[in-house]
């Protein structure tokens, strides 16, 4: 089994690319999906958030309203920290269950958006970097997620930098670029991660 960290900056395109590699055969553990289950109503999580940001953090059927919790914590550091005490323990949690569900030869690709803030890095064999300039990341959030500026500037802020990110990168992947040359880009990358998969792991002994 190859364990890959898969992060970008919000508005990056991490997503598509996690799409593409699975299209080629990976087992992707997305980390913003589990993050969303582990806090569904009548969940432990949801509670414990509850108990930590109020009732006001609830929509109408009960459920997270993650707009407004959002809202709350990408403009308090604190506060999100106190966030990310509760929903990463058990994110964490998940994603090692579903990574000893996989096959012994499979790729899997650990979707985790706060990968490099959260120092996870060296939980993987390699990490990859789908990276974009600021401009590229504000335009998306706000043409295509409907972001205010001012929003989408607070999600960025509260992320790591963009060279903070490189820096932990084992492969980069630019995503300033048309969809056909990301896809091509991802194409290689498989070819590699695939190669290293089937690589001889040396035995502990040496």
């Amino acid at each position: 089994m190859l364990k890959v960290g898969l992060t970008g900056g919000i508005g990056a395109g991490k997503s598509e690319v996690s799409r593409l590699l699975v299209e080629r055969g990976a087992v992707l553990i997305d980390a913003d999906r589990i993050a969303r289950e582990v806090v569904a109503p009548g969940t432990p999580g949801l509670a414990s958030v509850v108990e930590a940001f109020g009732e006001e953090i609830l929509a109408a059927d009960g459920s997270l309203d993650r707009p407004r919790l959002g809202a709350i914590v990408f403009a308090d550091a604190e506060k999100l920290a106190t966030l990310n005490s509760i929903v990463h323990p058990l994110v964490g949690a998940r994603s090692r269950e579903l990574e000893e569900a996989a096959a012994e030869d499979a790729v899997v690709i650990h979707d985790v958006p706060l990968l490099t803030e959260n120092g996870l890095a060296p939980l993987y064999d390699l990490v990859i970097v789908v990276d974009a300039a600021p401009g590229t990341q504000l335009d998306r959030l706000v043409r295509l997620r409907g972001m205010t500026e001012e929003d989408a500037r607070a999600r960025m802020a509260a992320q790591a930098t963009r060279e903070q990110r490189r820096a932990i990168a084992d492969i980069v992947i630019d995503n300033d670029v048309p969809l056909e040359e990301l896809e091509q880009r991802v194409k290689d990358v498989w070819a590699e991660l695939v190669g290293r998969s089937q690589a001889p792991r040396p035995s502990p002994a040496e």
